[in-house]
């Protein structure tokens, strides 16, 4: 028993020093799937046709969301783009209006008009269109003499 005792213990220090692990070998092996036949399943094919309508809601769902969303967002940076608009707009129109004041003032005007050479009006020489006017009663065109006064 001692030489079988001797050869298990060389046979044991060989294998301990040549092989750490098991070889990594690999076989092939061709599986033909050709033969099987797929069996229907009624219960599973309804939770499946009911699991993909419930995603097909939960979809529109959601993308309705996220479009009010959206929508909501622009809007709102429309009516700000609209009051920043209307504001400059009022700015303009208060320009504006101290503008046609300041052109309107009786004094500038007179002043405007001695530097240009101009003199005031001689009597009768003025004709009031708004003054004592009756819209109701037709009026008849007519053409009246006009005097005109050169400066030089």
């Amino acid at each position: 028993m001692s030489a079988v005792a001797m050869q298990s213990a060389i046979l044991s220090s060989r294998r301990k020093s040549c092989w750490l692990g098991t070889p990594e070998v690999y076989f092939r092996k061709t599986i033909d799937n050709s033969r099987l036949v797929k069996l229907e399943d009624p219960r599973r094919e309804r939770e499946m046709r009911q699991f993909g309508l419930a995603l097909c809601c939960l979809f529109l769902l959601v993308m309705g969301y996220a479009v009010q969303h959206f929508r909501a967002i622009e809007y709102g940076y429309k009516i700000e783009g609209l009051r920043s608009q209307r504001e400059d707009l009022t700015n303009m129109n208060r320009a504006l209006r101290l503008e046609e004041a300041s052109l309107r003032d009786p004094e500038r005007i007179d002043k405007t008009a001695r530097k240009l050479g101009l003199q005031p009006p001689q009597p009768g020489q003025v004709q009031r269109m708004d003054a004592t006017a009756d819209t109701a009663a037709p009026v008849m065109a007519s053409v009246t003499p006009v005097a005109v006064v050169s400066a030089r």
